[in-house]
């Protein structure tokens, strides 16, 4: 049971950057552009739609439609909820696509048609809900290989996940975005001996994609799906996803209660690399409740090939969060990555708490909004000049 101090999600000053840059990038689009861009209804099903493959119908305005101020804009706003090191991974998985394009002119004989399919300005900016002081509103940035969501409540609280990024090749070049934690993970493995080693590798067959698939919201057990959207000859057979199952109350995989103290150490400092790809004032709390959290509660999970090129996925989970990279189809030359907090994704536990006592809006909204005495018999809002049972109108989540 984890016994490390709680992620409050406070995160003030990466809000306010969030929202003047909002701001700004709204104002500096078109009208088309703008309505284009923003979905007013935090309940519109598309917000809860992550999945980073490419779509013909992705919500959104792409950097490629936006002139250069507005495109400085829309980087501007990309880096606020980034750490330096997650802005450069970023970049250099837009810019992946180029080395993409050129390989599949070659392999898959796409000609001129991969220059339209891989695109690194085809990365869509959409906004939900109401930018605003003391509201609750979201804003993602998605196209292939890359899936950003953050959702801010009451501009108090922030979250980050689900957090994406895939690969291919790998490496590009010298673009190898999601090199450093893939040779972390195989070191881990490599520590590991006899019995721990047993009990790490899950299953002798990778997942095609993440276990937990694409699901807004992780539920107590998952299981993978047997082929990848769009890959063909990668397929796994039903005993295979049962083995590679997750399960939230009892995840599979060695304990970190039963790792030494450097393969403790190595393991949280994998999780926290993907972690520390978000924005600062929110990935400084979940370092500290990783790393003050009880071994017990960590475990690190292998599937598949043991040996670089091969077809392989980990994952691992603890403090409530999980991460999950998959490196199966194309021989292990193609990942999807994604790390996730289990309560937290698309903001889900804070904003059903926020709906349930304020409303779609903060408090001091509202009472900026009504008298404190409506009529005679109406009770005086003596109660932080807030009472919900007499102004709040039903939300529906």
């Amino acid at each position: 049971m984890n016994d490390g101090p709680a992620v409050t999600y406070e995160a003030p000053q990466t809000i306010k950057r969030m929202l003047f840059t909002t701001w700004a990038l709204l104002d500096a689009l078109t009208p088309d552009l703008r309505a284009q861009a923003h979905i007013p209804d935090m309940a519109d099903p598309r917000r809860l739609d992550w999945d980073f493959i490419p779509k013909p119908d992705r919500t959104g305005v792409p950097l490629k439609k936006m002139d250069h101020h507005q495109r400085v804009l829309a980087h501007s706003l990309l880096r606020s909820g980034l750490s330096l090191r997650g802005y450069s991974q970023v970049l250099s998985v837009m810019a992946t696509e180029n080395i993409l394009r050129e390989l599949e002119v070659v392999e898959r004989g796409f000609g001129v048609i991969a220059g339209e399919f891989r695109d690194p300005e085809n990365y869509s900016f959409t906004f939900f809900g109401r930018p605003a002081f003391e509201d609750t509103w979201g804003w993602r940035v998605i196209g292939h290989h890359l899936s950003l969501s953050f959702t801010i409540v009451a501009q108090r609280h922030l979250t980050v996940t689900p957090f994406a990024m895939g690969a291919m090749p790998i490496p590009a070049g010298v673009l190898d975005p999601l090199g450093e934690s893939e040779q972390r993970a195989f070191e881990i493995l490599d520590s590991l001996v006899g019995d721990l080693r047993e009990r790490a590798v899950i299953h002798d067959v990778a997942p095609a994609d993440f276990v937990t698939r694409q699901v807004p919201r992780v539920g107590a057990e998952e299981w993978p799906d047997p082929v990848d959207l769009g890959i063909v000859g990668y397929t796994t057979t039903d005993d295979d996803r049962e083995r590679l199952r997750f399960v939230r109350a009892a995840p599979s995989g060695v304990s970190g209660a039963d790792l030494d103290g450097r393969q403790l150490a190595a393991a949280r400092e994998l999780l926290l690399h993907f972690i520390e790809t978000g924005p600062e004032e929110i990935t400084r709390q979940y370092r500290e409740q990783v790393l003050a959290g009880d071994p017990g509660d960590l475990h690190f999970a292998w599937a598949g090939g043991t040996a670089q090129n091969t077809a392989h996925y980990y994952r691992i989970s603890a403090s409530g969060l999980l991460v999950e990279a998959d490196n199966a189809v194309a021989a292990g030359q193609h990942m999807h990555t994604v790390w996730r907090d289990l309560n937290q994704d698309l903001g889900h536990d804070l904003l059903l708490d926020h709906y349930r006592r304020h409303g779609p809006h903060g408090e001091h909204l509202r009472r900026r909004l009504v008298s404190h005495r409506p009529t005679e018999d109406a009770p005086l809002c003596t109660d932080a000049w807030y009472a919900p049972e007499v102004y709040m109108k039903p939300h529906r989540p």
